[in-house]
């Protein structure tokens, strides 16, 4: 099931009026908002029934786009953008501008910034036409498991949700989370969740 412009403009336009849309990704079903709209952000975290100090990841469809908003990456931390993404694997990274700091809840630790920028496979191309980024995180309650399909969405997400777009059936596996928090100075890294990308492509894009 192909995603259209139509469907790339209702998830702009209901990001851009404070909604809450359930999405695909390339690994599971997301539930996004604008992190930059506490309100919007609140509805997200009660929708999941999430703890508001647990980080959000921010998501970009364009790498470029990504970059070009974190003006303050340093060199190593580009490469490694540019080794591992669009790809299924969320990057914890310095925060050094302390961007969208509602992404990293009221509560949290807002030096690191979780980036995400999906494999946009031809079913999900269009919405590389997203202009703004999202705060991402799963379309699931708080611990459930992850949705391969809309029908795995728990219906009160749903039914919470001002937009629903339907992707058809996904990988089901959720990103590998990598931390990349003192790779610029060190070169070290490490993997704080097992997920759809696997060590061993980590090892080598980074090598």
């Amino acid at each position: 099931m192909a995603l259209d412009g139509s469907d790339a403009e209702r998830l702009s336009e209901c990001l851009k009026c404070g909604g809450v849309v359930v999405f695909p990704t390339d690994t599971v079903y997301g539930l996004g908002c604008d992190p930059e709209s506490a309100s919007a952000v609140r509805r997200l975290y009660e929708l999941k029934g999430r703890p508001a100090d647990r980080p959000a990841a921010v998501m970009f469809f364009k790498r470029d786009l990504a970059t070009a908003t974190l003006r303050e990456l340093g060199d190593r931390e580009r490469a490694a953008i540019a080794a591992l993404l669009p790809g299924p694997v969320t990057l914890l990274l310095p925060n050094r501008d302390r961007r969208f700091p509602l992404a990293s809840g009221p509560q949290a630790d807002s030096r690191r910034l979780g980036l995400r920028i999906p494999l946009l496979g031809p079913a999900l191309a269009a919405l590389a036409s997203v202009p703004r980024p999202l705060m991402q995180s799963s379309a699931n309650l708080s611990g459930g498991p992850e949705a391969r399909r809309l029908s795995d969405v728990t219906p009160s997400v749903l039914a919470g949700a001002d937009l629903v777009i339907d992707g058809g059936e996904l990988p089901g596996i959720a990103s590998t989370v990598l931390d990349l928090y003192d790779y610029e100075r060190t070169g070290g890294w490490s993997i704080l969740r097992d997920g759809a990308m696997a060590r061993e492509v980590i090892e080598e894009a980074l090598s």
